[in-house]
């Protein structure tokens, strides 16, 4: 494909899951950044897969959905059925880092340090024996942390509470990790040049509580120190772990990781996203501007990436 004959691009955004307004932001960002490099973007709010035929008016389509099937890979299969250009990861990369359980199994098979883990369902006894009392709940599926429980001091109480919570937020399994103590940060990837390359790492410090959903997307609630400041050699451990964690589950383009970095400078990768946020307080953004991109320069690129 000639990417110099790209001019109308679709900026697929929405959806019908709990991510939807944070998506349509992203593509409202997205959208902004393509026409000011000069192309003829137009965002489309998809509500479901059956809208997917609105996308054939269109040279390419940039994916700024999150969640669920527009970032599990049930999207890029029916856009590689139409033969439209898309950005981001292919069907098979979507649909395994969007499974947070069969990730980290993969990780740590390639020997990514990943948190230990259990799979839903376990008994209470179980996993205080294998986790301890600090642990996780999470569902597999999904991001923005929703349905997310931190539990300090677990009980079978606790535990039963936050099953649910995952439960209702996704239907996907449930995932139960070993709380792991210390600071969270994240690195960006991009495939620039041949190679696939880390950004500069972030710490992302909450102002209060977790980064949760509120933190993630109100603005003013979380500090981010662009880059991080971090040993030299804890950040060559995060970017090799970050690019590494990209080439397993074969992404492409971009991808971002999440990581715990514990009070004895351990790193343990938390999961990857493949068509990350894009909005005014997201992760990718900030990054690629602590090395003089702005936006339209990164999602143009992203958008011309085999």
């Amino acid at each position: 494909m000639n990417f110099n004959n790209i001019k109308n691009v679709a900026v697929l955004c929405g959806g019908d899951g709990r991510e939807r307004e944070v998506s349509l932001r992203s593509g409202e960002a997205v959208c902004k950044a393509l026409n000011e490099a000069g192309f003829n973007a137009q965002t489309l709010d998809l509500h479901s897969m059956d809208e997917i035929d609105r996308v054939k008016d269109f040279d390419a389509a940039f994916i700024a959905m999150h969640g669920d099937w527009g970032e599990g890979g049930q999207l890029q299969a029916e856009l590689d059925k139409l033969g439209i250009h898309y950005t981001g990861s292919r069907p098979e990369a979507s649909a395994l880092a969007m499974d947070k359980w069969k990730a980290l199994e993969l990780f740590k098979q390639s020997g990514i340090q990943a948190p230990e883990s259990l799979l839903m369902p376990v008994s209470y006894d179980g996993i205080i024996e294998q986790l301890g009392h600090d642990v996780v709940v999470k569902p597999c599926g999904g991001g923005s942390t929703v349905g997310v429980t931190i539990i300090k001091d677990l009980t079978p109480e606790k535990l039963s509470q936050a099953v649910k919570l995952a439960q209702t937020s996704y239907l996907s399994d449930v995932m139960v990790e070993r709380y792991i103590p210390g600071r969270e940060l994240t690195c960006a990837v991009w495939e620039h040049e041949g190679k696939t390359e880390a950004l500069p790492v972030i710490e992302i410090v909450p102002h209060a509580g977790f980064y949760d959903y509120k933190n993630k997307y109100t603005a003013g609630a979380t500090e981010y120190i662009t880059p991080a400041k971090i040993d030299e050699a804890i950040r060559v451990q995060v970017s090799e772990m970050a690019v590494k964690a990209h080439k397993v589950l074969g992404c492409r383009a971009y991808s971002r990781s999440d990581f715990r970095l514990d009070p004895d400078n351990k790193v343990y990768i938390l999961e990857v996203n493949t068509a990350p946020g894009m909005t005014a307080t997201s992760l990718v953004p900030k990054a690629a501007r602590a090395i003089g991109v702005e936006l339209p320069e990164f999602v143009t690129h992203i958008l011309r990436c085999e």
